[in-house]
């Protein structure tokens, strides 16, 4: 059964928390990826940044709709929300608009529960952790290469 370990890219593209966000999205342009992990200064992984994260950045702010009860205001969104929103359209540097804390896997976890978890929560890249280190990244691509029969092997 294949595992990460088979199909990972082991020479991973990092980022910090204070990368300017156009050096990080001019880093995922060049290099074809959808997503890169986030690490801190002691190389743990702290977050991913996609590409979709970047992207929100263009969407209009989106006003909470009020409605009138009884002489007052109820807002129908969540202020939380809408203060996430306006971070990550504000964003100038990886920490404000990168995902905390991403869903991970490890290196034996089997194909199947990769494929899973990128299907069920559309998911495009899943970095590899093992004992607390970022050892490797699986994106789509690597799962899809698994579909084509290798020549002479």
């Amino acid at each position: 059964m294949l595992t990460a370990k088979d199909i990972m890219k082991t020479e991973v593209i990092t980022v910090s928390s204070e990368t300017e966000i156009i050096y990080a999205a001019k880093l995922l342009l060049e290099n074809h990826i959808n997503g890169v992990p986030v690490v801190d200064k002691g190389g743990k992984l702290a977050g991913i940044l996609c590409q979709s994260d970047i992207i929100a950045q263009q969407k209009k702010l989106p006003i909470p709709s009020l409605f009138s009860f009884l002489d007052g205001f109820i807002s129908l969104s969540s202020m939380k929300n809408l203060e996430k929103e306006v971070q990550k359209i504000a964003a100038t540097t990886v920490s404000h608009a990168m995902t905390p804390n991403p869903v991970t896997v490890r290196s034996d976890t089997l194909i199947e529960v990769i494929a899973a978890l990128m299907v069920d929560n559309n998911f495009h890249t899943l970095p590899v952790v093992d004992e607390g280190k970022l050892v490797g990244i699986v994106g789509k691509e690597d799962v899809l290469r698994t579909l084509i029969p290798r020549n002479g092997a």
